[in-house]
């Protein structure tokens, strides 16, 4: 019986000593990776935008018509709106806060929608083409003196206008009471 107690007590002070305190599992978290897109000019503004939007929404592609909105807009900060052409999608920051996304359709073939950096110029709540045949172009913001303007219009989730970048209508009106003549627009793509 001595025996048998003394191996008994030998065996749990060996499995006593080889025990470690248990901590919790370590959970890898996965990096964010924007879409691969080839793009022709970009300063970045798009992955950022990507990466703001997985985060907010948990999304990486819109379908057409898509759109989403935070739910409190900040009251500090400049607006600044990315559009990004290559994938159909325009991402609006009010300072560094990610507030909206959505679908877009910008210049089809034979009328680019232009690259580079720009800025609101002027808005009205209604306006119609000149160039157009009286194209209605409702939450119209011009960027250019060509007639390229942010505004509500048709998003099939391709690039079909003339040139122009057109959003959902809710968000078109959204966006146009957010902005101001003088904020930023980044056309990547």
């Amino acid at each position: 019986m001595k025996l048998r107690t003394l191996l008994t007590v030998a065996g749990l002070s060996v499995l006593a000593a080889c025990s470690t305190p248990t901590r919790p599992p370590v959970v890898a978290q996965p990096t964010f990776t924007p879409p691969a897109t080839n793009y022709r000019w970009t300063n970045g503004y798009s992955a950022k935008g990507f990466e703001a939007m997985h985060a907010a929404f948990g999304k990486v592609t819109l379908a057409p018509g898509e759109n989403h909105w935070v739910a409190a807009i900040p009251a500090d900060g400049d607006v600044a709106i990315t559009i990004d052409i290559a994938n159909q999608i325009a991402f609006v920051f009010k300072g560094e806060q990610l507030v909206g996304v959505t679908n877009v359709s910008t210049g089809k073939k034979g009328h680019p929608t232009p690259l580079g950096f720009w800025t609101i110029n002027w808005k009205r709540p209604m306006y119609r083409s000149k160039k157009y045949d009286n194209a209605p172009m409702p939450f119209m913001q011009n960027i250019d003196d060509k007639g390229i303007a942010i505004h509500a219009g048709n998003t099939p989730g391709y690039p079909a206008s003339h040139g122009c970048i057109r959003m959902p209508m809710a968000f078109a009106k959204q966006l146009y009471g957010l902005t101001k003549a003088g904020n930023k627009v980044i056309i990547e793509g």
